[in-house]
């Protein structure tokens, strides 16, 4: 259980994505009574750019300003520079960047995204990092490696000298990175502990390497990071690895691939993807998946569901995303209870036993 301002949180545990303070289509009811999310993710480099972390401060912070008063993280903005790399440059100080809306320049360095974080008031901050690309040499891996830990350092030293503006605790965590390289991502990890964070990401992954190479680096950090601090797993999202990486001991997740994929039509099941739009669902009378909780699968078909999404029909949309997310919290909620009851193993042999990363 990770202990928060806004509430315990059960590992593991997938966090929905919402970006601008809102999961794109979910009423935060629904998040929370139908859904049952303990936690959502959201993203500081868009909300300091729109509508700015000063103003969210003003309006209380961002439990207050969204109207989700469960708890809420906050990443660094270290993967959406390093996502804009044509708008962006790097330097031991921070990053400076070009605002994907209309241009303008701003400057992101280890103290002001802490301040930014503050502001916005989320449980868990993230420290700025500096994410590698793949494929990359060793050199290019190791100096942006030495610099997130040198904005480690930083983080911590400010994060320690602030506080909250809203009289609560924040949990501030580093983020392991280094590539795929062992020798890097283990002088990481010591310089990392020794700093003492509340808790650790595992950051650079997902982001090209062969899906080998990520569990071979997940299992690595998993088994030197602290037995009983969290540990996330920033950007991986697919099934499958949710569940592999909850056996190498990952305890976070978040992802956009089930509200993207989800509002582009395909729908997460215990059988694996399926695809709406197809053909074969025009006259089908059954529910997406049997025996699911959603909303969508107690009352709707999938041929009404077809129509929707070749209509262009807005809730078609919204229940992909509905379900999707249903899914994706049951499937972390059922591993926990394995885990409680010593079945993990048998558990996850039996998710293996239907699950398919079938491209209908």
């Amino acid at each position: 259980m990770l202990k928060t301002a806004h509430g315990l949180i059960p590992t593991p545990i997938f966090m929905p994505v919402g970006t601008l303070g809102t999961v794109k289509g979910v009423l935060q009811q629904v998040l929370a009574d139908d859904i049952k999310a303990k936690i959502i993710l959201g993203n500081t480099y868009h909300l300091y750019l729109r509508p700015g972390d000063g103003l969210i401060r003003e309006l209380g912070g961002l439990h207050a300003f969204s109207g989700w008063r469960r708890p809420i993280l906050t990443d660094s903005g270290g993967y959406q520079v390093f996502s804009l790399a044509e708008l962006r440059k790097i330097n031991d100080e921070g990053v400076r960047f070009q605002s994907h809306i209309d241009g303008s320049a701003h400057t992101f360095t280890p103290e002001s995204v802490v301040d930014i974080q503050r502001n916005l008031g989320s449980d868990v901050m993230m420290a700025l990092d500096e994410c590698a690309p793949y494929p990359c040499e060793y050199e290019e891996a190791k100096r942006a490696h030495e610099r997130t830990l040198g904005w480690a350092k930083r983080a911590a030293a400010r994060f320690r000298g602030t506080e909250s503006p809203f009289g609560f605790g924040q949990l501030h965590f580093g983020i392991v990175q280094g590539g795929v390289h062992e020798t890097l991502r283990m002088a990481s990890l010591e310089v990392l502990t020794e700093t003492e964070f509340d808790g650790y990401a595992i950051g650079g992954l997902a982001v090209g390497e062969p899906r080998s190479a990520m569990m071979e680096i997940t299992g690595l950090c998993t088994e030197h990071l602290p037995a009983g601090q969290a540990r996330y797993l920033m950007g991986v999202g697919k099934p499958e690895d949710i569940v592999d990486a909850i056996a190498l001991g990952v305890d976070m997740f978040d992802c956009v691939i089930p509200t993207r994929n989800g509002r582009n039509g395909t729908f997460y099941t215990r059988d694996g993807k399926l695809v709406i739009r197809n053909q074969c669902h025009r006259q089908d009378s059954d529910p997406v998946e049997d025996g699911c909780r959603c909303y969508a699968c107690r009352n709707f078909s999938r041929a009404y569901l077809r129509h929707l999404f070749n209509a262009d029909e807005i809730l078609g949309l919204q229940l992909a995303t509905l379900h999707n997310l249903t899914f994706y919290t049951d499937l972390a909620g059922s591993a926990r209870q394995a885990v409680l009851e010593g079945t993990f193993d048998r558990w996850k042999a039996s998710f293996y036993s239907r699950y398919r990363d079938n491209n209908e």
